[in-house]
């Protein structure tokens, strides 16, 4: 693999027309390695001198957010300065000089901003249900599996056994036991084609990792934000809510509160990361467990505007559908509120719909009409939070000026992908809203059996 990459990156420096092998732009382990295998692949099996080469769909400064990757690259010997990413090709500029072939892989549907690529896809492989109206005119081939990795292990068995080599086999091996969460059966993404592989790669090599192990150190990778500054922290997990030019980002993060408002510089970082992204206020979500393997939410408010801070910290704590049973956390920090969540159950996903209401409910308030008084901050803020406790809704309401939240890439580090109508979406915070659910389900048979 390592000769093989070498030569990917020679070819670029060469004028000649390149089979580009792209992941999506969640770039997850499974989208990576994919993309990795795939092209490998089709470049030992095809007849002419040609290379395809795999690139990873963000720039090489986005690699240290996704821990998981970092790990299994590291631990199967792959030089991260080997690889190809999507800062360092112009594929726009190879299109139009007709040099581009471009094979999809893990998605099948590009962004917007590539949306002139379209005519340079020859093949997409997926694991996704096709949304028509967006896949390419090209060869295609989907099949509802847990991990795309599954269907290039199957593609590599099937035409070309004697290329894959130990490397190769623990590439595909650790990524799908990650992406069907260690063949789980409460869980349920695995399917028979995911374990039928599993299986078979086992069998070719069985010094292989056991399952628990592989899936144990790259589960831990995920969520190690160890190494991270505070705006990769912030940045690893996010989402977005506008409303009326007034902008939220909403963190999910893997690390107790007191250690992260402990952090050196935070405030100022807090800051910095709201200017760069311009955003108004930061919502960060913490979520862990504890010593007795509790689930543990906590989330903080920064908002430099204090009105807008009311209103955000006035819905959380106000909310009845659902509620959060919120209790104030202990911090000095100037501009920023933190709480302990005492209802684990509730989940970003379950937040999003509370601070949009009160992200429309403020920009409501501070529209004050033509000849009436100005009511103060305080008295539009709560106004504007009556009607937003009134007003919610289980979804997120949108109206024909304002911009939905953005669109999640598919197989993304972020929960609810629009386009992921098939087997469920196992974000980092998915599989921590899964392992809670069983979690809080198992307790009282445990405590029923203690009596």
């Amino acid at each position: 693999m390592e000769d093989y990459l070498q030569r990917c990156r020679t070819a670029l420096q060469e004028s000649r027309p390149l089979h580009v092998v792209l992941g999506n732009e969640a770039c997850d382990l499974d989208s990576m390695v994919s993309a990795l295998t795939l092209a490998f692949y089709l470049t030992k099996t095809t007849e002419a001198q040609e290379v395809f080469v795999p690139v990873l769909n963000i720039k090489r400064s986005e690699l240290p957010l996704r821990g998981d990757n970092v790990f299994f690259l590291q631990k199967v010997h792959i030089p991260e300065t080997l690889l190809i990413f999507r800062d360092e090709i112009d594929l726009h500029a190879l299109h139009q000089a007709g040099l581009l072939t471009l094979i999809l892989v893990d998605h099948h549907v590009l962004s917007r901003n590539d949306a002139a690529l379209e005519e340079a896809v020859a093949e997409v492989m997926d694991h996704r249900p096709i949304e028509q109206k967006h896949c390419p005119p090209c060869h295609v081939s989907v099949e509802l599996v847990g991990s795309c990795a599954t269907l290039v292990t199957e593609r590599i068995l099937q035409g070309a056994p004697e290329i894959l080599d130990r490397e190769t086999a623990a590439l595909l091996h650790g990524t799908i036991i990650l992406d069907c969460v260690n063949m789980d059966l409460k869980i349920g993404k695995a399917t028979p084609k995911d374990r039928k592989y599993v299986e078979k790669l086992e069998a070719l090599f069985p010094d292989l990792p056991q399952r628990n192990e592989i899936f144990s150190c790259l589960q831990k990778a995920k969520f190690d934000v160890s190494g991270l500054t505070t705006e990769q922290m912030l940045r690893k997990d996010q989402k977005v809510i506008c409303r009326h030019g007034a902008k939220v980002a909403v963190s999910a993060m893997y690390v107790g509160l007191e250690a992260f408002l402990q952090r050196p510089g935070l405030l100022p970082d807090l800051s910095a990361f709201c200017q760069a992204h311009s955003c108004d206020a930061l919502v960060a979500m913490t979520i862990f467990f504890d010593a007795h393997d509790e689930p543990v939410r906590q989330l903080a408010v920064f908002c430099p505007h204090v009105a807008l801070r009311m209103a955000l910290c006035g819905a959380l704590e106000r909310s009845h559908s659902p509620t959060l049973k919120l209790t104030p956390f202990p911090s000095t920090q100037p501009n920023l509120q933190a709480y302990l969540q005492g209802n684990t159950q509730v989940s970003r996903k379950k937040v999003l719909p509370l601070l949009q209401e009160a992200l429309s409910a403020y920009s409501d308030s501070m529209k004050i009409p033509a000849g009436q008084p100005e009511a103060t901050s305080s008295e539009q803020v709560d106004k504007g939070l009556d009607r937003a406790g009134s007003a919610l809704t289980p979804g997120l309401s949108q109206d024909e000026d304002d911009p939905p939240l953005p669109p999640t890439p598919m197989n993304s580090l972020v929960d609810e992908c629009p386009l992921d109508q098939g087997l469920p979406k196992l974000s980092a915070e998915a599989v921590f809203e899964k392992c809670t659910q069983i979690s809080l389900s198992q307790a009282p048979s445990a405590a029923a059996s203690k009596k």
